[in-house]
């Protein structure tokens, strides 16, 4: 499995504008791709001195898979642009991992 990994930077002011607009419009919007092999996003956030930092972390059961969402040349970004327009700045370019070990605990 790949873990595709990006970070991308608000002002306070547009924090929770761009948290709103990933949750109703862009990650709708990446299941609407119907990529096969998509498994889903996780949303991380955390205040970063004057700004807000986001790091959106997707999973994909294959390479093919993330080709097939990002297209060939598959770091470079997906940044719709209504998120441009309240990112203060982001990676132009996502990194991959592949999971080599996925634990999961409960403890009772």
């Amino acid at each position: 499995m790949i873990i595709r990994l990006w970070h991308g930077w608000t002002t306070s002011e547009n924090a929770d504008i761009y948290e709103n607009l990933l949750k109703t419009e862009i990650f709708p919007g990446i299941v609407a791709k119907g990529v096969e092999g998509y498994l889903g996003i996780r949303l991380l956030r955390r205040p970063s001195g004057e700004e807000v930092e986001f790091i959106t972390m997707m999973e994909f059961d294959s390479w093919e898979a993330v080709k097939q969402f990002a297209g060939e040349d598959y770091e470079c970004a997906y940044v719709p642009p209504k998120a441009r327009e309240v990112l203060a700045r982001f990676d132009e370019r996502s990194q991959h991992y592949e999971i080599r070990k996925k634990l999961n605990y409960q403890i009772s």
